[in-house]
């Protein structure tokens, strides 16, 4: 069975790049352009990884990370934070995240990065 990644990016184009990249991958992709949407689904469907935007209309990937580890069902997730504008470590400390991944991207190296948090 495939394994499931949830994506919220509110950037519609790379929204679509990575979705079609992780699903040309064989992954299982949902994506979300709000926190809100994002945080509906997640009550019916837990993901075997996340990725996260930082910078979002209605929400900040940070916290959204933040409250997801330290929630009990949800906190063995593997998290991946993206973000153009903040710093890694500082992020990783803050967010306790995973991973980080700085925008823009090279796509090859966008994909290590999953599978490193996903292993096969």
């Amino acid at each position: 069975m495939a394994k499931s990644i949830h994506l919220l990016e509110d950037d519609e184009d790379i929204r679509f790049i990575v979705e079609y990249v992780l699903i040309e991958e064989g992954y299982e992709v949902e994506s979300f352009s709000t926190a809100l949407e994002f945080n509906n689904n997640l009550q019916n469907q837990i993901p075997d990884l996340v990725i996260l935007d930082v910078m979002l209309p209605d929400g900040n990937g940070i916290e959204i990370c933040r409250t997801l580890k330290t929630a009990p069902k949800t906190a063995a997730i593997p998290i991946i934070i993206m973000s153009a504008h903040a710093a890694e470590k500082s992020v990783l400390e803050e967010a306790c995240a995973d991973d980080f991944i700085s925008k823009p991207f090279d796509l090859n190296h966008f994909i290590r990065h999953v599978k490193t948090q996903l292993p096969n």
